[in-house]
């Protein structure tokens, strides 16, 4: 019996997406020298000590979620100044924007965003049987609203801004953002990295009807391993979005470490301005060697094109002395590295193998 006559013949195409690999995939050589892992945007100081604690004596694994997530929209609303009711948590954003691909996008619909941007757009948007529309941006990774509305056609019904973006680092104005929202279009702006750079459309909910806003536990909190995600949305996309989600789409561990995270702000925060400081340290080493070009970032990593070098070949030599790194060899990110910030130790390391490669003719 022949299962794939029954699957649908569009995924044969379907590339999927190349995810990090896991230090429990080394060799066991390689896991030796220790791992620094800099290679997923993964917040190195960990969650809060709160949900150490609340972990120490979590006793709730038997019981379902609540679905309707109160009280985790009751802490968000204290959070993000918006309310409760315009509020809905997922899985991870990534699952959000599965979600909200689903429900603006029929078979040959549009969405559209500046390119190179988080995989995951484009990923869901196949997925679902729509069409990516990606609007390069410049030699630095910028672009100006009026580039991208000139492809917007009468199948656009999704628009993604990442702010910043991944995996450039590059942030986009407000005034930006506006002026798309002026097309009247749905507006997704994608907030995984707010908190390293303070800039948020949060406060213009309510003042848009077609904006909507995600954000995510796993860079800030250091909650990336039990994906918990949020969206401020408007009233209708509440409501649909409500209907659409699993029942139980954040696990009650999640749920109680973003409640305590939540609680300890303050903390958090302490170990982001570290991560700020380092990455700034961290851009001025690369910058010092000869072969590396490092575009300015406002996220939790920078992204490096690779002059005279092979970035694949690179990459291979750091995992094999223990340093995991994320390569690119895409349309506008040929022969590129991106390096997740450390701490100042793996920042120390890191530059000292790339300084040692530099000396390879």
């Amino acid at each position: 019996m022949d299962l794939k006559k029954f699957m649908r013949p569009e995924l044969d195409r379907f590339a999927g997406y190349a995810a990090c690999k896991s230090p429990e995939a080394l060799d066991d050589v390689t896991r030796a020298l220790g791992i620094c892992k800099l290679d997923a945007n993964e917040n190195v100081y960990g969650p809060s000590p709160r949900v150490r604690s609340a972990f120490a004596s979590f006793n709730d694994a038997h019981i379902y979620p609540d679905s309707c997530q109160t009280e985790l929209r009751k802490a968000l609303a204290g959070y993000t100044g918006v309310p409760a009711d315009r509020i809905v948590a997922g899985s991870g954003s990534d699952q959000l924007i599965d979600l909200l691909v689903r429900l603006f996008i029929s078979p040959g619909d549009e969405v559209l965003t500046a390119t190179p941007t988080f995989a995951m757009y484009k990923f869901f948007t196949e997925l679902s049987a729509g069409k990516f529309i990606g609007v390069p941006r410049d030699q630095d990774f910028n672009f100006t609203p009026e580039k991208l509305l000139s492809a917007v056609s009468n199948k656009t019904k999704l628009v993604f801004i990442a702010m910043p973006n991944n995996p450039t680092g590059t942030q986009v104005s407000k005034r930006t953002i506006e002026k798309i929202l002026e097309t009247g279009l749905p507006v997704v702006v994608d907030e995984a990295y707010y908190e390293f750079t303070g800039q948020t459309m949060a406060p213009e909910i309510g003042k848009h009807p077609n904006l909507m806003v995600l954000r995510t536990f796993s860079k800030w909190a250091g909650l990336a391993g039990l994906r918990v995600g949020y969206g401020l949305f408007p009233e209708d996309v509440v409501t649909r979005l409500d209907a659409i989600k699993d029942p139980y789409c954040v696990n009650t561990a999640a749920v109680a470490a973003a409640r305590e995270s939540l609680k300890d702000i303050d903390y958090l925060m302490s170990n982001v301005r570290l991560i700020v400081s380092e990455r700034e340290r961290l851009f001025q080493a690369l910058a010092g060697i000869e072969y590396l070009k490092p575009y300015p970032s406002a996220a939790n990593f920078i992204l490096c094109k690779i002059n005279g070098k092979d970035a694949a070949e690179i990459q291979r030599v750091l995992e094999r002395r223990g340093i995991l790194v994320r390569y690119f060899n895409s349309p506008q990110m040929e022969n590129y590295l991106r390096f997740s910030i450390g701490r100042p130790g793996d920042t120390d390391r890191l530059i000292a193998q790339l300084r040692k490669i530099g000396e390879i003719t």
